[in-house]
């Protein structure tokens, strides 16, 4: 089995809903994202994915939530804006934009900061 692995990076704030302390007020992260994807196998090229492929598709999903208020959007509308609901945000997006055959989405990985993440997978 392969494992491929990108990392990239996006701005926003966000605030969240039924929690006391600072963060049910509006504040900002530089989100740090990890996604990692899994083949059986390689093509004829040896490549399982291309990383840049990996990166353009990743990098279009992150443009919705790139310097935006993440509460006014509607998925977050209904769920509230935490680090595990944005990897799985991120996940379902991801996922449904990979070619389905030889490889698959296995986990992403949302850091608020350099100490704190969420990671969700199937």
């Amino acid at each position: 089995m392969y494992k491929l692995s990108v990392k990239t990076e996006f701005s926003a704030a966000h605030n969240l809903r039924n929690y006391k302390g600072k963060c049910e007020e509006l504040h900002g992260h530089n989100w740090k994202v990890e996604a990692v994807i899994s083949a059986k196998k390689t093509g004829a090229n040896g490549l399982a994915m291309d990383f840049h492929e990996i990166k353009d598709l990743l990098k279009e999903i992150l443009e919705e939530l790139d310097h935006k208020h993440l509460n006014q959007i509607d998925y977050f509308r209904k769920n509230n804006p935490t680090s595990e609901n944005i990897a799985r945000y991120l996940f379902d997006r991801l996922d449904s934009q990979l070619k389905k055959g030889r490889v698959g989405l296995s986990e992403v990985t949302v850091w608020e900061s350099d100490n704190c993440s969420a990671t969700y997978y199937r």
